[in-house]
């Protein structure tokens, strides 16, 4: 059963556990549990869409040749607490961790994260949902700034994620080995093609 508090006489809503949400979310379902608090994705704009797509299939085939675990998506649940359930944009899993996938959801946090803003989520990307990553022990998270092209790069220092290559036009992953993107293809109104990007990935390691 949900947990119902309550701040005021009138006032009132519940919290879902992680597993009563996993038991109502359903495939074609996108949302996630923050807190024991229920968001629904929203339909997303072009170029964000345009940009998921183009960097899940750079990674996923940067990491399949590599042989190096597995790149899953929106469609996928990550499980971080009791009331903590997330759908990351793009995340990566090694393969030690792919072994231990669940038919249904993670139930760990994932090496690495790639989110791409919306105007309707982003605040929760830069603000609740950085710090779950950060306390779960996420390697690397990217957020990636579709409209005004502001990308940030952190990576794990100790108990904290922080920002790396602010300033650098060539960005090299902490969690992915050899991998690495320029900042130029991170412009959904100018993407790249994405085997091109990879050759050159593949052939001039970070």
């Amino acid at each position: 059963m949900p947990t119902t508090v309550a701040t005021g006489k009138n006032v009132e809503w519940q919290l879902l556990t992680a597993d009563e949400f996993l038991d109502w979310l359903q495939p074609g379902v996108f949302a996630d549990l923050i807190d024991g608090e229920k968001f629904m994705h929203s339909p997303v704009h072009l170029k964000h869409a345009r940009l998921v797509d183009f960097m899940r299939t750079l990674l996923k085939h940067y990491v399949e040749r590599r042989g190096l675990g597995e790149i899953l998506s929106e469609v996928w649940a990550v499980r971080l607490d009791a009331r903590t359930v997330f759908m990351p944009d793009i995340c990566y899993f090694t393969t030690g961790q792919v072994a231990a996938l669940t038919p249904t959801h993670a139930r760990f946090a994932p090496r690495m994260v790639v989110e791409v803003l919306s105007r309707t989520t982003g605040d929760r990307d830069v603000g609740p949902k950085f710090a779950a990553y950060e306390h779960h022990e996420v390697e690397e998270y990217w957020i990636l700034d579709p409209h005004e092209l502001a990308h940030r790069f952190y990576a794990r220092e100790g108990e904290l994620l922080v920002e790396f290559a602010h300033d650098e036009e060539r960005i090299a992953s902490r969690a992915i080995p050899g991998f690495w993107v320029a900042r130029e293809w991170l412009n959904p109104e100018a993407l790249p093609p994405v085997l091109e990007c990879l050759e050159r990935s593949l052939s001039e390691t970070s």
